[in-house]
């Protein structure tokens, strides 16, 4: 019995490679386009999300940025200088008659 009947696998690759060339091709096409779609999603799902977090980033870089600005002003600030050079450095302003004029020629 097994010698008469013919392998029904067999069959079946002979009948798509003779066939069903066409729709086979068709098949493998689909399925890399298929496959092309998914990969193209995920890279464009993470790059939005790479996006998303340099946009925070960005913002809190932003923050901080001025933030620094404020505090260089306010460190910057010709009374506060003074005041500190008075108290922490025991400096005072000299006398006009202890001036000395530099001029450049």
């Amino acid at each position: 019995m097994s010698k008469s009947s013919p392998n029904l696998a067999k069959l079946i690759a002979l009948d798509i490679v003779s066939v069903g060339r066409v729709p086979l091709v068709l098949l493998v096409l689909i399925f890399a386009s298929a496959m092309g779609v998914v990969f193209t999603t995920h890279h464009t799902r993470q790059a939005i999300t790479e996006k998303d977090q340099t946009m925070v980033e960005r913002e809190r870089l932003d923050n901080e940025w001025r933030n620094l600005l404020l505090e260089e002003t306010a460190l910057a600030e010709h009374s506060r200088v003074q005041a500190v050079a008075k108290k922490e450095l025991d400096m005072k302003r000299p006398d006009s008659d202890k001036e000395v004029i530099i001029n450049l020629p």
